[in-house]
């Protein structure tokens, strides 16, 4: 493939297919797998199916579910707990199309989630079939498939509601036609909001009623973590075509152990507090800095990941406020990072960038 980023059906075509195959389970109407299948591809079956979240089973399992009935489904979280990316791979798996997507924005408008005009045509022929545009709702709707909409609660309170309807009566009416869509069998919804955003746009009750909400959690261990951000740091890799380098499981560790400290605000050890920064330093991130400093050792190295090829990365993920993080960090460098022997080179790296 050409494409920088291949949508999930793409990309994993091949495993889909597979999965198809030998699907034997009962599909919901409309389902291009069973609930089985669909979490076996999520999940991974250690063989010949990669896993494309690592979390606890009953969560996928619980989504899953959801979108078999009639209820929306919604995944919260923190940033960087694999929301957008669990949503892509849900719908890849489930209506075989990842791409009926509406992006939430404080500018997103009402058009987004009902539809919208051709006006050159509007004005030339006045309102007819041929003169909407439908939103990727109304054509998920129409098509009988899976609609994503992002980071929800950044949408305005009036362009939210204007789902309710299509939630509860699986219904679009368009007035000007004097018409509506009715939603084909596949059809549902996955949002995805953020638990930092709480107080931007509240979801009213009404709407808050029409999902079932699946909490994403932060990976509870270090070695979790580790193992989702060098999977994640490998795939990143192949698919940027990066030269070959030898990364070691140390840098990655040591990425994934400062971002954990400073998140949890206490040492692995549970021996000191520390202070947090303003920003979450997600998962996410930790395999945003990895891949970076991949490309440095690369390109401007010896091919060998090392910690001056993290060093900054590491340093503009924790200092988003340039005061008052700058202090968290310095404090978090010298009481904890100075006082790990081995850590010494990472030390000297991390000093001489900040």
């Amino acid at each position: 493939m050409t494409v920088l980023r291949p949508h999930a059906e793409d990309q994993y075509a091949e495993e889909l297919a597979l999965l198809a195959k030998d699907d034997d389970r009962h599909r919901p109407p409309g389902w291009k797998l069973s609930p089985w299948a669909v979490t076996t591809y999520i999940l991974g079956d250690g063989d010949r199916v990669t896993p494309k979240y690592v979390g606890a089973r009953r969560i996928v399992e619980v989504a899953v579910a959801t979108l078999a009935t009639d209820r929306a489904l919604l995944l919260l979280g923190v940033p960087g707990t694999a929301k957008t990316w669990l949503s892509e791979h849900l719908a890849a798996a489930i209506s075989g199309d990842s791409t009926l997507l509406v992006q939430g924005t404080a500018g997103t408008a009402e058009e987004a989630i009902r539809y919208g005009w051709n006006y050159a045509r509007l004005l030339a022929e006045g309102p007819s079939i041929e003169a909407l545009t439908p939103s990727p709702v109304m054509r998920a709707m129409a098509e009988g498939r899976i609609a994503r909409v992002e980071e929800l609660t950044r949408m305005p309170s009036d362009v939210q509601d204007a789902l309710i309807t299509v939630l509860s009566e699986k219904t679009l009416p368009i007035p000007e036609l004097n018409r509506e869509v009715q939603a084909e069998r596949g059809f549902n919804v996955i949002a995805t909001a953020n638990d930092r955003d709480r107080g931007v746009n509240e979801l009213s009750s009404a709407l808050r009623r029409r999902f079932n909400t699946v909490v994403l959690p932060v990976p509870a261990t270090a070695e979790e973590e580790l193992d989702i951000v060098a999977r994640r740091v490998t795939q990143l890799g192949r698919a940027l075509e990066l030269p070959q380098t030898t990364t070691g499981l140390e840098e990655i560790r040591r990425v994934v152990t400062v971002f954990r400290e400073l998140r949890m605000g206490v040492t692995e050890d549970g021996r000191t507090k520390v202070k947090s920064p303003s920003g979450t330093l997600s998962t996410a991130e930790a395999i945003s800095v990895l891949t970076s400093g991949i490309a440095l050792a690369a390109h401007f190295g010896d091919g060998v990941l090392r910690p001056s090829d993290v060093a900054a990365g590491i340093v503009g993920a924790v200092v988003q406020e340039p005061v008052s993080d700058r202090v968290v960090w310095r404090e978090y460098l010298e009481t904890v990072v100075r006082e790990r022997s081995d850590w010494r080179d990472f030390y000297r790296a991390c000093r001489e960038i900040s």
